[in-house]
């Protein structure tokens, strides 16, 4: 990935890449945003996610049951934690805590859980920062499961986890692998790119060898992501969340509103 140099114009928004699966509801906010802005969105995943099979998940001799706390950075986390649990027949304690980064995700237990009986967390504003707060008034009686992709972990919070020497283990429950958008690359000349993880930025420019931003608008979710887009010297338009923005939805409705008014 090579730097080119920043600019702050931006093209006239109109057709945007969402880096995730489509939405299976119509009633998606994203289609709101749609038609609130008269824009078109594409969904199109820039990563797939492939689950580990519980039997090379005990290769690793972890023991879920004998971790109290649970770190989730993303709702896949949980659907690969609580299918490798379903997989191994592992009971989870009702004491068991979970630090979630955002709000959003923290709900997305309640598929899983009875969420009032058991204890969740969730930084205030969805940045690591918020999170590591919570983790610090706990990190002295926990030992902590952190769920993350086998190639793929969120680098700043295993750095906190270590340098403030907590009891921790990396749960590899998930795979990151590439997806093939090279075609919608081609067919397409998007105003706008919203990317989720760090590997997202990476399968763009696998994709994508020699993608220049040339006004093309950056989209960013999470501290780590947005991090990437900065260091591989991209100008990042919308960064999320934020107390303002807690979503990415939120921001691009934001950012278009913004634009719109530029014109």
């Amino acid at each position: 990935m090579s730097e080119e140099k920043k600019t702050t114009s931006t093209k006239a928004a109109k057709k945007i890449l969402i880096s995730q699966a489509r939405p299976e509801s119509e009633k998606s906010p994203y289609f709101d945003l749609e038609r609130k802005h008269k824009v078109s969105l594409h969904f199109h995943p820039l990563i797939e996610l492939i689950a580990i099979p519980s039997k090379d998940f005990r290769k690793n001799k972890i023991d879920i049951a004998t971790f109290s706390a649970v770190i989730f950075t993303s709702k896949h986390a949980i659907d690969h934690f609580f299918r490798t649990c379903d997989e191994l027949k592992v009971s989870i304690s009702q004491d068991t805590k979970y630090f979630c980064v955002t709000e959003s995700v923290a709900l997305y237990l309640q598929k899983f859980i009875m969420y009032r009986k058991r204890k969740v967390f969730f930084g205030a504003d969805g940045t690591n920062k918020k999170l590591f707060d919570v983790l610090n008034k706990h990190k002295g009686n926990e030992k902590f499961l952190y769920v993350c992709s086998e190639n793929q972990q969120d680098n700043e919070i295993v750095n906190w986890l270590k340098e403030h020497e907590c009891e921790f283990d990396l749960g590899y429950m998930y795979r990151t692998e590439f997806s093939d958008i090279k075609k919608v690359l081609l067919e397409h000349n998007f105003d706008v790119i919203c990317l989720f993880t760090p590997s997202g930025l990476k399968s763009l420019f696998q994709n994508k060898p020699d993608f220049k931003q040339n006004g093309t608008a950056i989209g960013a979710f999470g501290s780590s992501t947005c991090k990437a887009v900065e260091d591989a010297g991209l100008n990042l338009h919308i960064k999320v969340p934020s107390p303002q923005t807690p979503s990415m939805i939120a921001g691009l409705d934001q950012f278009l509103s913004s634009n719109s008014k530029k014109k």
